[in-house]
C-alpha cells in the first residue's frame, strides 16, 4: 500500500491521490483509492462518489469490492470514502485492503500529528506531496521523517504548484529533493479548483504512475 502524505493541508494530496489513481488505471491497473483521513474526509468529493459506505464497512468485515464506489466517468477506479469511520478503522480494514488485486493508495491526513501515524503504520511506502514553498516543504520533511520511523519510507515526491497569487518563495526541485531525501518525480503545474486538468497535468501524472510502478508498488 502506498501512502499519499503531505505536511500541509491544501498541498494537493487528495488531488494527487485521485489523479495518480486515474493514471494507474490508464496503464491497465485496478487501483483502490482509500480515504484514510477520517477527521476531514474529502476524497469522495474529489472523486464524485457517494460518502458511504466505505472504509467503516470494510473495517466491519465486508470486502472492499462489495462497497467501493466507481466514478461514473472512470470505471476502472474504486474509491473507499472515510465518512463514518473512526481512528481504528484503517488498521481493522488493512488485511482486506491488502488482498485487493491492484495498487492501493491511501489518502492520508495532513501533517505529522497523531492522526497521521495510523495510515503510515499500515503502508509499505510513502509518496510525499508538497508545494514548492518553504513552509510546505518544512512540514513535508517532518512527514518524511515520520514515514521512515514507521517503516513506510518515502518512495518519491511530487511538487504541486500553488496559485500564482501565492508570492511566497519557491524552492528549486534540487533543494526539495535534498531536504526530503528522496527523488522528486514531477512538478505539477497549477490547476485552480474546479478546473479540468490539462493534457500537461495528465501527462505528468502518467509519468509519476510509471515511476511508481517501476518501484513495484
Amino acid at each position: 500500500m502506498l501512502a499519499i502524505a503531505g505536511g500541509k493541508g491544501g498541498c494537493g494530496k487528495t488531488t494527487t491521490t485521485y489523479r495518480l489513481g486515474r493514471a494507474l488505471a490508464a496503464d491497465g491497473r485496478s487501483p483502490l483509492l482509500v480515504d484514510a483521513d477520517v477527521e476531514m474526509p474529502d476524497l469522495h468529493r474529489v472523486a464524485g462518489v457517494p460518502r458511504e459506505p466505505g472504509l467503516a464497512a470494510v473495517a466491519d468485515g465486508r470486502r472492499p469490492a462489495s462497497v467501493a464506489h466507481t466514478p461514473a466517468d472512470h470505471p476502472a477506479l474504486a474509491v473507499l470514502p472515510a465518512t463514518g469511520a473512526d481512528a481504528d478503522a484503517l488498521a481493522a480494514a488493512a488485511p482486506r485492503l491488502r488482498a485487493w488485486d491492484g495498487p492501493v493508495l491511501l489518502d492520508c491526513p495532513a501533517g505529522a500529528m497523531a492522526n497521521a501515524v495510523g495510515p503510515l503504520r499500515v503502508a509499505d511506502r510513502t509518496l510525499l506531496v508538497s508545494t514548492p514553498r518553504r513552509r510546505s516543504l518544512r512540514d513535508a520533511v517532518k512527514t518524511a521523517a515520520m514515514a521512515r520511523e514507521l517503516d513506510a519510507p518515502p518512495l518519491l515526491a511530487v511538487l504541486v504548484e500553488t496559485s500564482p497569487a501565492d508570492d511566497a518563495a519557491t524552492v528549486p526541485a534540487g533543494t526539495a529533493r535534498a531536504a526530503m531525501n528522496c527523488p522528486v518525480a514531477a512538478r505539477v503545474t497549477y490547476v485552480s479548483s474546479g478546473d479540468r486538468p490539462t493534457k500537461t497535468v495528465r501527462t505528468v501524472y502518467r509519468r509519476v504512475a510509471r515511476k511508481v510502478q517501476q518501484r513495484n508498488i
